[in-house]
């Protein structure tokens, strides 16, 4: 994506595509752990004052390795901001306040799991948006993932959809998703710039965003500063699934390209569910083993019957 010289984090010796497979599996790993340390901060402060913390600290760690790039594309990024500016309250503003949000009310598991949606929620908003061509083992796969977020949602009793029994934090998370596919939809618009000098107005937009929100939720009386645990969460958010996550995609994609790199988002929901039973304690019922299979292989279907 980026012709700028990224921070090396594997050795260097080792191979091309060893490195991009080493560093996308990090990426989902951190990305699933995102669903982990959505739960353990409930309690020890509040979505917002999560979401704008964390955005703060990226912005900190990006002021120093993403300013030659930003220096060096800001005529053409200051052409786009409001579009860039756009895409990120989108992406990373909405979609993690409504994820943390979420976490006050669904498990860790079913977070990771509604998260796999994602892949699918973009292939169809490309086919509304930019007419892409969707072929019939692609609508399985859609069908089969949809069927994977409705037993999830309904907590393995699809009859509680007909009432509209829904887990509110489930839905949520299924609206969270949808604008997380409508940004990665957006992207295919954006400028010819470096992915860091792209992420690094995101990331400043994201913030800004949030103080709104911030705002509403202090005069609701809901704001709550964090508890020295909070302060490591909002850490360990910023520094993993926000930064290094992001770092270690861009050098991927640059090492094996775009769409290869992207299938390993497809582990997100496997780290995040075995993540959540090992540090959470949080019970994997049936339903969830059926609903990740189910969610995993309508995205299989779906990439392997991508239009050559």
């Amino acid at each position: 994506m980026s012709g700028a010289a990224q921070p090396a984090l594997l050795p260097p010796g080792m191979e091309g595509n060893t490195r991009a497979y080493v560093l996308l599996t990090l990426t989902a790993l951190c990305w699933g752990a995102n669903a982990v340390f959505g739960r353990l901060v409930v309690g020890e402060a509040s979505p917002m004052v999560v979401v704008s913390l964390r955005w703060l600290g990226v912005l900190l760690m990006l002021a120093v390795f993403a300013r030659n790039d930003v220096q060096r594309d800001w005529q053409v990024l200051r052409t786009h901001l409001w579009f860039i500016a756009a895409i990120g309250a989108m992406g990373f503003t909405a979609f993690n306040s409504l994820f943390y949000v979420a976490a006050h009310f669904t498990t860790a598991v079913n977070i990771g799991i509604l998260q796999g949606s994602i892949p699918v929620f973009v292939l169809l908003g490309a086919f509304f948006a930019y007419r892409t061509r969707v072929t019939p083992l692609q609508l399985a796969g859609v069908t089969l993932t949809m069927l994977g977020v409705l037993l999830v949602g309904s907590g393995g009793d699809l009859a509680r959809l007909a009432a509209l029994q829904l887990n509110p934090g489930d839905l949520l998370m299924i609206i969270a998703c949808l604008l997380y596919a409508g940004y990665a939809v957006a992207l295919r618009r954006r400028p010819a710039v470096s992915a860091l000098g792209l992420f690094t107005v995101m990331a400043a937009a994201a913030f800004v965003a949030s103080l709104p929100l911030l705002a509403v939720e202090a005069a609701l009386g809901h704001l709550q500063w964090p508890t020295p645990t909070g302060w490591l969460i909002i850490g360990l958010v910023s520094l993993f699934p926000s930064f290094l996550a992001q770092i270690f995609f861009i050098q991927s994609v640059a090492l094996i390209g775009p769409g290869r790199a992207g299938i390993f988002v497809n582990l997100v929901p496997v780290f995040a569910s075995i993540l959540a039973v090992v540090f959470l304690s949080e019970p994997f019922e049936f339903f969830h083993a059926l609903a990740l299979v189910l969610v995993l292989g309508g995205i299989w279907l779906a990439e392997r019957a991508k239009p050559r």
